[in-house]
């Protein structure tokens, strides 16, 4: 490619962002003279678990990586040529405003803003690549493409991708029967993902303060998933989603000392098909129960949390890539599922998301008075077993004061 702005829009497992940072990598491996080279991405947790690593797996892998040369409090490399790699997020305004470069690639552009991408485009003196997943029209295609004339365009598919395992290559094809998904991640044109389940998810910097932690959720994974734990907060009529924890390989002692970490009591619901796993978290003196589960919970789950407003903190990388990519099933004439039914696979911080605040909703609005009450009674002539079973204790001067408190704290959780 050789115009200014070198646009690679493409499908998944294409191979854009490790080809474009193997280019950066041997153009600031052979400079004569020093350049700087700058990587931007949406936010700075997003490139960590992004670009960043795949720019030292590529060093790595190559033997080229020298720890000495990288400076981890900027995320500069400086390479023996004296050219740098820098690695900053979009929204950093004084990293926009900052110094000039003369070689930009701006990661996922579709997620960033326009006046990002002008502010970085007027400070790179030679090219700048983009690259992305058409699954949407952006800035690119209304502001750039067709009002420039320094623009080339090259569109990347997984059949691009020469290192691609066998077995990728498979499940990717198992999905051509699927019109929308198949002609955005399979073919890399631009066009509107179908039967995209959440919607209207905004992002924010951080947990405001005056934000209140109300249940967190927790989803298992072992091998070949990942143990998922997302916080929920309330705020101003929403739900906050904060990412806490995504990993493979994570014992229950190591989930146990994650949620211990912070030193909240709030109640963890877990998935509770794995009963025994619950039990031995509680064993550590995590405050757990499981998610309530039956017929259709699934469906009607996503349903609720359709109908509230949602935000997520921009650090919760691994939960905003499932939101931007949870999708309906379709049958095999490319047809949704009646009823319908959603993906499995990238969907683990969703479901920690999903049990949590489904414990949240109140009882009282879905049940008949007479089964609200019968429930209500129950659950106080039980006093001591549920206070054990729920880990709820409030002080109390006698013995009906005590009633009342533990029920107002049962209605308080919605539990």
């Amino acid at each position: 490619m050789k115009a200014r702005i070198r646009a690679c829009p493409g499908g998944t497992s294409a191979s854009k962002t490790i080809s474009i940072l193997l280019y950066l990598i041997h153009r600031a491996q052979s400079d004569e003279v020093p350049t700087l080279t700058s990587v931007v991405s949406e936010s700075v947790p997003h490139l960590k678990r992004g670009a960043i690593r795949d720019f030292k797996n590529i060093l790595i892998a190559h033997k080229y990586f020298d720890p000495k040369r990288w400076n981890a409090t900027d995320n500069i490399y400086t390479f023996e040529t004296g050219s740098q790699i820098e690695f900053f997020s979009a929204d950093s305004p004084d990293k926009l405003r900052g110094a000039r470069r003369q070689r930009l690639f701006l990661n996922e552009a579709n997620n960033v803003h326009f006046d990002a991408f002008e502010q970085l485009e007027v400070r790179t003196k030679e090219f700048i690549f983009l690259d992305w997943n058409p699954s949407n029209e952006f800035w690119y295609y209304t502001d750039v493409k067709i009002k420039r004339d320094d623009v080339e365009e090259v569109t990347l598919t997984y059949k691009d991708n020469e290192a691609l395992d066998e077995e990728i290559v498979k499940a990717i094809e198992q999905r051509k029967n699927r019109k929308g998904w198949w002609q955005v991640y399979g073919l890399g044109q631009l066009g509107e993902v179908e039967g995209k389940i959440y919607k209207g998810w905004s992002i924010l910097d951080s947990i405001p303060e005056e934000a209140k932690l109300v249940r967190r959720g927790l989803d298992f994974g072992y091998s070949n998933d990942p143990t998922a734990v997302v916080d929920v907060y309330r705020w101003n009529g929403a739900f906050i989603l904060d990412e806490v924890f995504y990993r493979k390989g994570a014992s229950n002692k190591q989930i146990a000392d994650v949620l211990l970490l912070d030193e909240s009591d709030e109640i963890v619901v877990g998935d509770s098909s794995e009963p025994k796993s619950i039990d031995e978290i509680r064993s550590y003196g995590v405050n757990i129960i499981g998610a309530t589960k039956g017929k259709d919970s699934v469906r009607f789950g996503i349903q609720y949390i359709q109908d509230q407003r949602i935000f997520v903190t921009k650090r919760s990388v691994n939960l905003i890539k499932e939101y931007r990519n949870y999708l309906w099933m379709y049958d095999r004439n490319g047809k949704p599922l009646d009823p319908p039914k959603p993906e499995s696979g990238l969907d683990h911080a969703l479901d920690a998301a999903r049990y949590a605040i489904m414990s949240l909703r109140s009882r009282k609005r879905e049940t008949s008075s007479d089964d609200y009450d019968k429930g209500i009674q129950e659950f106080l002539q039980n006093t001591e077993q549920a206070i054990h079973k729920k880990g709820l204790g409030v002080p109390a001067t006698n013995y009906d004061d005590y009633n009342q408190a533990i029920l107002d704290n049962f209605l308080e959780r919605g539990s």
